[in-house]
Order: structure tokens, then C-alpha cells, then sequence
């Protein structure tokens, strides 16, 4: 017996989350309801990558149905079902008493449920990224899901990710990192560590301990030291071996995660500026989420005034910086220097967009408000020579559409883990203050 194919609704937000997502359903259908091209075409001007999205979206819409109508549907491809474009529904009886606002939410769940009474033998989903429109459609009796084509299945893993602490370990092999400057081959250290690309360790025994760095490409075992980054020194072992992958020209990619307070974007920070003359430019950006939502628009100013506010606090670890210098050191003046040159640039991640990334140290602050395409379209843009930060706090998430498991920072931190150019440490203790960290914590 044929097993039936399912009927997948997408709603708006799935499109501007991932355009391409009609080929993420296997042998499934799918169905775009009108509404959603009319929503879509709000989205098409503008430099945002939702505006992307839609623009994308429409024109391969246009490549699958070439000169034929949507009325019998589109075929996805091999292996894939068919796209279809529905019209607009009345609401049913049970529509109008429950909604009474006939907006394009509502206008999506009416031709969800017609297509789920047409189609009774066969498993009707709405796909949504929106929970409170997943609420609504359950309501009805009708199955409803989040897009989970790009979401991290065991963030745990990947979030444990960067630090293993090793008990019990023999002193005389710790002894011996102290000793060797070059590493030691992991075949003479005879230990297994689990290695997965660059890693890190808390090597402990019954006398001594030490930091450890398993080296991918050279396959050492290597002693981490607590450096020095522009006056920023580590406090703790996860700041250490954040600022080891940071400082090391080997990886070209590395992920910081970590509650507020950790000290992500003011190592990374430090790091590049000690750094500084190995690069041609220096771009420290955040996304800003509230550009999505037009709030920006109604703020007075120009452009520089209304984004203000969201870059300030790139603009407050540089202070922290600087003043770990007297004003007249050379240290504090290579500041200034660089920020009058536009060597040093802390701007908004859309101001970005078309920029020459080569040689250039670039760090992604706010990491966990991307899409995981935004990701890819970022790294993507890498030339020669160009060493990429991304950090964030993936329980902090301001998108309405993103979460945990479905942000661009969670997604990269799986994607990418095991490559020999690739760390990624999640930092757990906060060194802003006692306040801050009980705050963190309890709060």
C-alpha cells in the first residue's frame, strides 16, 4: 500500500526565515496560501535578508511555474511533491465565532482548514514559526509545527561543547606539557580525549593541573598559557581558552557562547586590537533586530543617531579598553588611530552588506538574533586572510521567530564542530560584577 503523502501549509514567516524551504519537505506537497505572497510583497524592497528572502522567493516561484498556471500545481523536483498555490477561503462557522479580525494570520488558518476538511485521508500541517498562530490552528483540530529544517536536534551536546575537565590525571604527564614549548604528538600522550577538531581541557591531577589544547591539524597536545590581549587578561579557564582560539591564526572561525557578563564580545574585542597589525580592518557589528520590525523609522535622527543606541554597548568595551591605558600611551592613541582611519569599525551588521571582507577580523556580536542562513551568508563572504567571531547568548533571543534550537549561533556551533579550522567554547561564569552575575543567575 502507497503511503500518503502530507500536505504542508507554509505560513510567511517560514519563507522569510529560509526561501528555499519548499524543497525541505521530501515527497510531501506544499501549499503557499495566497495571503503569504500578498504579506511578501510587503517584504520586497529593502536590504534586510528578509528582504532578500522575498525577493528570492518570488523569483523562483516565477523559475518553477515558467509559462504554465499554478492551478494544477508545480513539481518540486525529483523525489519531491508538488507546490500549489490556494486562493483565498471564506471563514468557515467556527472561523468567524473564534477570529474575529480578518487579518492575514487569520486568512492563512481560513485556507488551512479547507484544505484539512478537502483533504480528510491525508495529514494536513501548518508550518509556522509563529507559536501563537501554532496555538490557534491546534484549536481547530488542525496539526501545526515550527520549520525544523535548520534546528540544532541536541543542543546540549553542542552547547557542552569547548571544555572537558579530566580528574585523576597522571602528574607526570601534566609535567610534561610545563616542560614541552612545541606540544606533545597525542600518540605519545597516550590519553583519549574524545577530540572533535580544536578542543580544550582541565587536566587535574592529585599535585598539579594544567590548561590543555588539542591542535587538529598538527595533532598536539599543547599547554595553554594565560595571555595578555591589549591589557584584557582572562580570569577564568573558559576566558583562557577563548582568548587561545581567538589569538590563534590557525582558526579562522570560532563561536563564543555564554550568558551576559561573560566577557564574549570584550575578549574578542581585545583580541583584534592585539592583533591589529596582522589585518587590514577591524569590523565589530551586531544585527539589529528592531530594523526587521521598522521601529527604527519612527526614532528622530539620521541614520548614525537612530542606530546609536544598539551599537553603544560595542562602543562601551572599547571604553573598558582604552582605560586600561593612560590617555597619552601609545596603547590608547592606536586606538583613536584606528578609529579615525576606519581601520577599527563598530557599525550595524546591515551596513556590512557588500563590504570587501579580506584580511579583516570580524566579529558578529548579537550572534543568536541571525537566521541560520544570515550565518551562512555572512561567512560566506570571507576572502583570504579573514578570521570570523561570532558571539551571543542563545538564551537571550530578541526574533520572535527564532529560538534555541533554530538561531544562526546554536546552528553554526553544530554545523561546524569537528572542522580543523573551527572552536568553539561556551562560557559559563560571569566577571562583570558579583550584582551581575547573582542577577544572571537568579533573576
Amino acid at each position: 500500500m502507497a503511503k500518503l503523502k502530507k500536505i504542508f501549509v507554509l505560513d510567511t514567516n517560514v519563507i522569510l526565515h529560509d526561501f528555499n524551504s519548499i524543497y525541505n519537505f521530501e515527497e510531501n506537497d506544499v501549499v503557499i496560501p495566497i495571503t503569504v505572497l500578498e504579506e511578501l510583497d510587503k517584504f520586497k524592497k529593502g536590504n534586510d535578508q528578509i528582504n532578500f528572502h522575498a525577493r528570492e522567493f518570488t523569483r523562483e516561484l516565477d523559475r518553477i511555474s515558467g509559462d504554465n498556471l499554478f492551478k494544477d500545481g508545480a513539481n518540486l523536483g525529483k523525489g519531491l511533491g508538488t507546490l500549489f498555490i490556494e486562493t483565498g477561503k471564506e471563514f468557515s462557522p467556527t472561523m468567524k465565532a473564534s477570529f474575529h479580525e480578518n487579518i492575514p494570520d487569520h486568512r492563512i488558518l481560513a485556507i488551512t482548514e479547507h484544505i484539512f476538511k478537502q483533504y480528510k485521508r491525508k495529514k494536513v500541517i501548518l508550518v509556522t514559526k509563529d507559536i501563537n498562530l501554532r496555538m490557534k490552528a491546534k484549536s481547530l483540530g488542525i496539526l501545526a509545527e515550527d520549520y525544523k529544517n535548520d534546528q540544532v536536534q541536541d543542543l546540549d551536546d553542542v552547547m557542552s561543547l569547548g571544555i572537558t575537565t579530566l580528574e585523576n590525571f597522571d602528574d607526570a604527564k601534566i609535567s610534561s606539557l610545563y616542560k614541552s614549548h612545541e606540544g606533545i604528538p597525542e600518540e605519545e600522550f597516550g590519553v583519549d580525549l574524545l577530540k572533535s577538531g580544536h578542543e580544550y581541557f582541565i587536566l587535574k591531577g592529585s599535585n598539579s593541573s594544567a590548561l590543555a589544547h588539542y591542535d587538529p591539524v598538527e595533532r598536539l597536545i599543547t599547554r595553554v598559557e594565560k595571555p595578555n590581549a591589549y591589557g584584557i587578561y582572562p580570569r577564568n579557564a573558559e576566558q583562557t581558552f577563548s582568548m587561545n582560539a581567538l589569538l590563534d591564526p590557525k582558526i579562522s572561525l570560532v563561536a563564543l557562547t555564554g550568558k551576559a557578563g561573560t566577557g564574549k564580545t570584550l575578549l574578542a574585542l581585545a583580541s583584534a586590537l592585539a592583533q591589529n597589525d596582522m589585518y587590514d580592518q577591524i569590523f565589530l557589528a551586531r544585527p539589529i533586530v528592531a530594523l526587521a520590525n521598522k521601529d527604527l523609522g519612527y526614532l528622530p535622527g539620521d541614520a548614525k543617531e537612530k542606530i546609536g543606541p544598539y551599537m553603544q554597548p560595542l562602543f562601551d568595551n572599547l571604553s573598558v579598553i582604552k582605560h586600561k591605558f593612560n590617555i597619552h600611551s601609545k596603547e590608547f592613541l592606536k586606538i583613536d588611530e584606528l578609529l579615525k582611519e576606519e581601520k577599527l569599525q563598530i557599525t550595524p551588521l546591515a551596513y556590512i552588506r557588500g563590504r570587501s571582507l579580506s584580511n579583516t577580523y570580524f566579529i558578529v556580536d548579537e550572534a543568536q538574533n541571525l537566521t541560520p542562513h544570515e550565518i551562512k551568508t555572512v561567512i560566506t563572504r570571507a576572502g583570504e586572510g579573514t578570521k570570523m567571531i561570532f558571539t551571543g547568548d542563545i538564551e537571550q533571543i530578541d526574533s520572535p521567530y527564532l529560538d534555541k534550537k533554530s538561531n544562526g549561533l546554536a546552528y553554526l556551533s553544530d554545523r561546524m564542530k569537528g572542522q580543523d579550522i573551527f572552536a568553539h567554547v561556551n562560557l559559563l561564569k560571569g566577571e562583570r560584577s558579583h550584582l551581575a552575575e547573582l542577577a544572571s543567575n537568579l533573576l
